[in-house]
């Protein structure tokens, strides 16, 4: 499975010939990063925040006679909060969980609580992980942390977070966040081919949109 960060929250996941497109940003909503311009076969969002619920930026591609074959993505979703106020300050928040090829992806979305012990047993033996760290409008980082412990996926990856070039102001930046993180693998490419053989370890994938000299 490809897992690409296309920047902010926003992530491509394909399998076969399917992609699904997580929490795709609105036009000009987050600093340091172009428009989104995807085809997709699938478009879900975590809450219809406009940093999260930018539809108009993926083209959800024609079903022609099978050629893109089955879905091959069975989607789980987990109601949770964007807030720990029970929805009081932010609303309400979605967390997608993508089963493909035997392995099992969960994108947080704005999560801004610890989930209860029943989602929390659904989030365990994640393959891959994609966790807000950024804090400020979701949990903060140390919560963030404690989730990860708690449900050990193999893979984690940072998203919402700033940059010296991109996110919002009031944001931690990744570094901060990756100080209490091992095996941290930071890439050159904004793609992870996820796998069976996958070792474990925190990836730092660059952001397919940033407007920014990259490494």
């Amino acid at each position: 499975m490809k897992l690409q960060y296309l920047g902010h929250s926003c992530f491509r996941a394909e399998s076969g010939n399917w992609a699904v497109i997580l929490d795709p940003y609105r036009p000009g909503t987050v600093p340091g990063l172009g428009d989104l311009r995807e085809e997709a076969d699938l478009c879900l969002c975590s809450h219809e925040h406009g940093d999260h619920n930018g539809r108009e930026g993926v083209k959800i591609r024609e079903a022609k006679c099978g050629a893109n074959g089955e879905n091959p993505f069975v989607i789980e979703k987990l109601d949770s909060w964007h807030d720990d106020r029970k929805g009081e300050l932010r609303g309400s928040n979605t967390i997608h969980i993508l089963h493909a090829e035997g392995m099992k992806v969960v994108h947080l979305g704005d999560l801004g609580c610890m989930p209860g012990e029943e989602q929390l047993k659904l989030l365990e033996g994640a393959d891959a992980l994609l966790a807000p760290v950024g804090g400020y409008y979701t949990a903060p980082p140390e919560l963030i942390c404690s989730l990860t412990e708690r449900i050990r996926p193999r893979v984690m990856i940072p998203m919402h977070y700033r940059t010296q070039g991109s996110g919002f102001d009031v944001l931690s930046t990744c570094e901060d966040y990756l100080k209490n993180c091992r095996d941290t693998v930071c890439y050159d490419s904004d793609t992870l081919e996820l796998t069976a053989q996958t070792p474990p370890h925190t990836a730092v994938l660059i952001q397919k949109y940033y407007l920014g000299s990259k490494p």
